[in-house]
């Protein structure tokens, strides 16, 4: 298929699988069909922003863990960090292999009662039947590991020694698109007003602004808007966009190796960059109470700093004394699909619609989940199963059925 002379492909009016929403996820999807030897047709990814200014992939904390309590979590993770520690290779084009910077620094959860260590306990069963990395400390074990950590109150904590840690989320989002254009992916700068439906399938993609691509397949990937495109083909899931923040501060103490921390609070700290002349750099956040969670529509760029300034840092500075003496810096607030149902991804096919294909409500996993969703994604459409990780857990089945998949390990 040739390009127009500014590098541009031609305004597709048909194509054989039409992905909604191009950042991570919907740029994996497209990667993994055209990378399938049993798939030839026209890809189309439409992105209501090439700029991915405010995309999730692009704003996250951009990390990856095994430390789920539910083995297909478990096993998507695997996947996705012998992913990432082989990008070079997997996502190479012409010869230009990408760089995220993964820092294997593993994540390290916290308990402070005798419910929280039986969790971490019951946690690390499942993760290590699946062939996670994962170390149960007790607080002896803690204070030995982390000397800088407080641990008066602790019973116990949970650490990736391999296979979890943190990356450069836009890197991986610009490698994973850059190779499918490569491949030949169209990438169409547009807005989705709507699905058309006929029947149990999706016929045609409009964009707002009259176009119309005639379609044999739909992945919707559209992030926060998710659910309204859903919507659209007769298909209700339960995914809303919720704001998070993340702040960042400097911190001169030492505070060697330190991994992504969740407090017993529920704050989570991890660095990010080297240790520079003004000291480390760490990044943080927390996951608000489910009565006080801000809505992504409300003012998106707005940050609320006094979420930092009256309970993060009174959290960490408490659990690390270091913390106690910082610096802080910029701020920024970023939308996450959270699905209300279990806090799970919804993957796969959208029941009754035969041709529509859910990759939504990652509720904040979805950068570290794309490699294998993405491939899990293509490999339904091309052979109509999964067939390198069952992901049927996930499934649309129980969102109808209103049958969650619990999560233990939410952030």
């Amino acid at each position: 298929m040739s390009q127009s002379s500014n590098g541009s492909f031609p305004s597709a009016t048909t194509a054989d699988v039409v992905i909604v929403g191009g950042a991570a996820m919907g740029s994996s999807v497209a990667f993994h069909l055209l990378s399938d030897p049993g798939f030839a047709g026209r890809v189309v990814v439409i992105e209501k922003d090439p700029t991915y200014a405010r995309s999730a992939s692009a704003l996250s904390a951009a990390s990856i863990r095994q430390q789920y309590s539910s083995p297909v979590n478990v096993r998507i993770s695997l996947y996705g960090i012998a992913f990432l520690r082989n990008i070079g290779s997997h996502l190479s084009v012409d010869e230009e292999r990408p760089v995220i910077d993964l820092t294997e620094g593993g994540y390290l959860y916290l308990a402070s009662t005798q419910e929280g260590a039986e969790t971490l306990a019951r946690n690390h069963a499942v993760q290590q039947a699946e062939g996670a990395d994962i170390v149960l400390f007790d607080p002896a074990g803690l204070r030995e590991k982390f000397p800088w950590l407080a641990t008066d109150d602790l019973l116990a904590g949970a650490w990736g020694r391999s296979g979890e840690g943190w990356f450069d989320g836009w890197a991986l989002l610009q490698a994973f698109r850059k190779k499918a254009r490569a491949l030949g992916a169209e990438y169409r700068t547009g807005e989705v007003a709507r699905l058309e439906r006929q029947g149990n399938r999706v016929v045609a993609v409009h964009l707002t602004d009259g176009s119309r691509i005639d379609c044999g397949t739909v992945v919707n990937c559209a992030g926060s808007d998710g659910r309204r495109i859903a919507a659209t083909a007769g298909v209700d899931i339960p995914v809303y966009p919720k704001k998070r923040y993340v702040f960042s501060f400097t911190c001169k103490g030492p505070v060697d190796n330190c991994p992504l921390m969740i407090d017993t609070s529920g704050a989570y700290v991890r660095p990010e960059g080297h240790r520079g002349a003004e000291g480390q750099m760490f990044i943080c956040g927390i996951s608000p109470e489910a009565d006080a969670d801000p809505d992504w529509d409300d003012n998106p760029e707005a940050v609320d700093w006094s979420l930092f300034e009256q309970t993060i840092w009174p959290a960490l500075a408490t659990r690390v004394p270091a913390f106690e003496q910082i610096r802080p810096g910029r701020a920024w607030s970023g939308p996450y699909d959270m699905n209300l149902l279990d806090h799970n991804a919804i993957v796969g096919r959208a029941g009754e619609v035969e041709n529509l294909f859910l990759a939504n409500g990652f509720s904040g996993h979805g950068l570290q989940q794309s490699p294998a969703v993405g491939r899990g994604i293509a490999e339904e459409i091309v052979h109509g199963r999964f067939v390198t990780l069952d992901l049927s857990d996930l499934g649309y089945t129980r969102v109808l059925a209103q049958r969650p998949l619990r999560e233990a390990n939410i952030i």
